[in-house]
């Protein structure tokens, strides 16, 4: 997952690289090329939406077994300087749960203080399984995901026409 964050971000560097130097040197074929990057960025965008809202069950069920295998690890671990506990600390956190399932939502507030909310009397009665919180986030939260794919679409969009205009605005420009 790491690999693919670090090649998505040095494509959009390169894609934002071609933009500037273009705009700066007045290049129609940086500027093209710039325009025909965002187009393809966007369709792959558009397609990566298409498919996570297809998948999102799926998606849903993968979250919660890589929240399983943290939360093992977390409580078989010793260190406090393991990394799952800091992974399940943060889902806890964020979605205000705490356990994969009944008996381990119910007990690990009794005997892992760390991984869940301190008012220990309190998260005892009223819990919430995070496998459910996780379904929530996918079923009810949706639309927050889909208003950001639309914020992000409108951007591009409009990166798209300055980049038109400019390789436009450079050609007409460059007649004399």
């Amino acid at each position: 997952g790491i690999y693919i964050l670090i090649a998505v971000g040095a494509v959009m560097m390169f894609v934002g690289f071609l933009g500037c130097y273009g705009a700066i040197q007045e290049s129609q074929c940086l500027l093209g090329t710039f325009f025909t990057c965002l187009v393809i960025l966007f369709a792959c965008e558009v397609a990566a939406g298409i498919w996570g809202f297809v998948n999102k069950d799926q998606i849903a069920k993968d979250v919660k077994q890589f929240y399983d295998q943290a939360l093992q690890q977390a409580l078989m671990g010793e260190s406090d300087s393991n990394n799952a506990k800091a992974v399940v600390k943060t889902f806890h956190e964020t979605l205000d749960c705490c356990g994969s399932d009944i008996v381990t939502s119910t007990f690990t507030p009794v005997w892992r203080d760390d991984l869940c909310r301190k008012d220990s009397l309190k998260s005892f009665f009223e819990n919430t399984n995070c496998h459910k919180k996780i379904d929530e986030l996918f079923s009810g939260k949706l639309y927050l995901i889909g208003i950001a794919a639309v914020v992000v679409a409108v951007i591009m969009i409009f990166e798209m026409i300055l980049s038109m205009v400019l390789c436009c605005g450079i050609r007409n420009s460059s007649v004399y």
